[in-house]
């Protein structure tokens, strides 16, 4: 059931949260419609102050793909005294990764340095799974790469449970997950969004619709590596920027999304969305009240970028 908020009173059912139509409304969102969407689930937010402005779904549990990765990076920017300039070397275990679930990649070269901002980019823009790899095996903890791998996938789980999401799990620092313990609902995931937002670091990384970073090979040279971001909203949607996509057979299309027009920013999530631009910019638009997914035309990647 789709259903709207406007700064009304919340009422808590059995399962789940209602959100009620308010006749409060603002006046140029009274004129939107609430949006019909192709995502099995879906909810919209304030980030301002984390008020409801949209649910679908919201307790329902789903597979989220490669929006785990939003996770991925706020615990490495939330790690006490992060050095973002620390340099981390490419192990031929994460190209193997990649290959053998046939993963997204920022096709990251054994032996090749990047320091931990340029991986954050290489994670979130062309969603890559070796990136990942490369720093929940940096910033976990332990003496064998599984060990420090699990590790951090345990803090990604604590900062969870620290956001008081109880139905949100994760076994993977990817969203690539074999036993389908990597799960949340759409409120769920938007709370973490708007808490991964709050960092300016993390703004920054994922509204670039694209991203060059300079790295120093294992011969002392150096390569430079292009990232476009998979996020098709970028320069599609006035005031996109924000913020990661993800695919996955049992997740099937999803996006969380975020848009600034003048003061106000709206974060969102579809899970499961055939149409997620599309789902993305009608939930924008019934935010800001406007009309802009009726025109919207979505940017093109490059040839040979990655599709996630």
């Amino acid at each position: 059931m789709n259903t709207a908020v406007r700064r009304t009173a919340t009422v808590a059912l059995a399962g789940g949260l209602l959100l009620t139509a308010s006749p409060l409304a603002a006046p140029a969102a009274a004129a939107v419609p609430i949006p019909s969407i192709s995502a099995k689930g879906g909810f919209l937010l304030d980030q301002a102050d984390g008020k409801a402005i949209y649910g679908k779904a919201n307790t329902t549990r789903r597979q989220m793909a490669s929006t785990t990765k939003i996770t991925t990076a706020i615990v490495v920017l939330t790690t006490p005294g992060v050095d973002l300039n620390r340099k981390v070397t490419v192990k031929q275990a994460y190209r193997d990764y990649v290959v053998r679930n046939g993963a997204s990649t920022a096709d990251l070269r054994t032996g090749d340095k990047l320091t931990v901002r340029q991986l954050l980019s290489a994670m979130m823009l062309p969603s890559g799974s070796d990136a990942a790899y490369a720093l929940a095996d940096t910033f976990g903890t332990g003496t064998t790469t599984a060990a420090r791998t699990k590790s951090f996938i345990g803090k990604m789980n604590a900062k969870a449970k620290q956001l008081g999401l109880t139905n949100t799990m994760y076994d993977s620092f990817d969203g690539i997950s074999a036993a389908g313990n990597n799960y949340t609902t759409p409120p769920e995931l938007a709370k973490m969004a708007r808490h991964a937002f709050s960092s300016a670091v993390f703004r920054e990384i994922v509204k670039a619709p694209s991203y060059k970073a300079a790295a120093t090979t294992s011969t002392g040279g150096t390569r430079t590596y292009t990232w476009y971001n998979t996020n098709k909203l970028l320069g599609s949607y006035s005031g996109a920027n924000g913020i990661k996509t993800g695919t996955g057979t049992a997740a099937g299309p999803c996006l969380v999304f975020a848009a600034t027009r003048g003061t106000k920013t709206y974060v969102g999530v579809a899970l499961n969305a055939p149409d997620r631009f599309n789902d993305a910019a009608k939930l924008l638009d019934f935010g800001f009240g406007s009309t802009t997914a009726r025109t919207m035309e979505l940017r093109s990647l490059p040839a040979g970028a990655q599709r996630d």
